[in-house]
């Protein structure tokens, strides 16, 4: 029998001080909160059984925290990928997320100062999907990652056209699942 594909689990860092006092982090590294903690905790309580592969992890420090929190007594294969980063703000990395966030569209194809696009980020997730079927096909894995993460398996995956997503006000979850034909 043939695999059917990978499915791919996504979830997003756990709560930072940044996040709780209203910084757009980028390429900063972050660091969780005590809230943030406890919530990492039962990200792993809940896909911990949940019949994975591995997990993958953008190498930020708050994604990369998240993951060793929820993942810590488990023998799941750990992997950082720089491709699962956030979108590079540049010179707006550790700004106020109002300044960063108040007209996402006017950086969806222009890269913000010093930083990427929207786009350029996506595409940069986007080669992380290219190779995951080369050693994952037919597997179920978990993506911890950021919004540039969420809106690259939205774009790619689903085909939820970039400018909608950049439009829409992010909307957290316990998850997302998407599949890799």
């Amino acid at each position: 029998m043939l695999p059917v594909g990978t499915t791919i689990v996504f979830e997003t860092h756990s709560l930072t001080e940044d996040n709780e006092h209203g910084i757009a982090t980028g390429w900063l590294p972050g660091r969780l909160s005590p809230k943030g903690q406890a919530l990492a905790e039962e990200l792993g309580d809940r896909r911990r059984d949940d019949r994975l592969s591995a997990v993958f992890t953008s190498d930020l420090w708050r994604a990369a925290e998240t993951t060793a929190i929820a993942f810590e007594s488990t023998d799941l294969p750990v992997l950082q990928d720089w491709r699962l980063r956030e979108c590079d703000y540049g010179e707006l990395n550790g700004a106020p997320g109002s300044q960063v966030h108040e007209d996402r569209r006017r950086w969806l194809d222009t890269p913000y100062p010093g930083g990427e696009s929207w786009r350029q980020a996506v595409g940069r997730v986007a080669g992380f999907l290219a190779d995951v079927p080369t050693r994952w096909d037919g597997r179920r894995i978990l993506v911890i990652g950021h919004i540039a993460t969420r809106f690259a398996l939205d774009h790619h995956l689903d085909r939820v056209p970039l400018e909608d997503l950049i439009d829409a006000d992010f909307e957290w979850r316990t998850g997302w699942e998407y599949q890799i034909p």
